[in-house]
C-alpha cells in the first residue's frame, strides 16, 4: 500500500469518525475510529487516523454542514453551562469538555468539573434545589504515568440538556484529567472565562 494511499484511508475514516460524532453523539473517539473503518469496509490492518485528526474533521464537519445552527446550540449549550456554574459556585465548578472546545454535538452532555466537592453534598445539594439526579463514576487519567482512576459522576437533565458534574477531591482539585484527543491536561473554564465566552 502506498504513503498516499494510506493516508487517504486514515482521512476516510477521521471524516466518518466526525460524521459519527456529530450525528449520533458521544465522545468515544475509539468506539467511533472502528465504526468507521467498519462501515467504509477498510481493513483493520489500515492504520487508524490520531483522536487530533478526528477532532480536526469534527470541526470542519460542523462548519460545512449546519454552521449556523450548530453556532446556535452551542451558544445555548454555553448559556446552560454558566446558569448551573451560578447554581453549583459552592463548589468551584469549571466547565470542560466539547461545550468548552467548541465540538459539542446536539447530543453531547455539558460536563461541569466541581473542585473539592464530595458527592453527599452536592447530591444534597441538588435534592434540596429540586433537580432529580443520577450518580455514577467516570475512569479518567490525570497523568501519563498513571492509570485511569474512578472519580464521581452526577448527571441530570434541564429541559433537553444533558449535565455531567464530575467530582475531584481536594487533593486532586487543581490538576485537571488528560484529554482523551490529545493526552494534555484538559481545559477547564470558570463562569468568568466562559461568560467572556458569550459576549464575543
Amino acid at each position: 500500500m502506498s504513503q498516499r494511499h494510506h493516508e487517504q484511508l486514515r482521512q476516510r475514516i477521521a471524516q466518518e469518525a466526525a460524521r459519527i460524532l456529530a450525528e449520533e453523539g458521544g465522545r468515544d473517539f475509539l468506539a467511533a475510529k472502528q465504526k468507521a473503518r467498519d462501515r467504509l469496509g477498510i481493513a483493520p490492518r489500515a492504520g487508524m487516523p490520531s483522536n487530533i485528526e478526528v477532532e480536526e474533521a469534527l470541526r470542519l464537519h460542523q462548519r460545512l454542514f449546519g454552521a449556523d445552527r450548530h453556532a446556535r446550540h452551542l451558544r445555548r449549550m454555553r448559556e446552560a453551562a454558566a446558569q448551573a456554574m451560578r447554581l453549583l459556585a459552592p463548589f468551584s465548578p469549571r466547565l470542560s469538555g466539547p461545550v468548552l472546545t467548541g465540538t459539542a454535538a446536539s447530543h453531547s452532555d455539558i460536563t461541569l468539573h466541581l473542585l473539592g466537592a464530595l458527592p453527599e453534598e452536592v447530591a444534597i445539594f441538588l435534592m434540596d434545589q429540586g433537580i432529580p439526579h443520577e450518580t455514577g463514576e467516570r475512569r479518567l487519567r490525570m497523568s501519563s504515568r498513571e492509570e485511569a482512576e474512578p472519580f464521581p459522576v452526577l448527571r441530570f437533565l434541564a429541559e433537553d440538556l444533558r449535565f455531567e458534574l464530575v467530582l475531584f477531591p481536594e487533593r486532586r482539585s487543581h490538576q485537571a484529567p488528560l484529554s482523551p484527543v490529545d493526552g494534555r491536561p484538559e481545559a477547564r473554564a470558570t463562569l468568568r472565562e466562559v461568560e467572556a465566552l458569550l459576549a464575543e
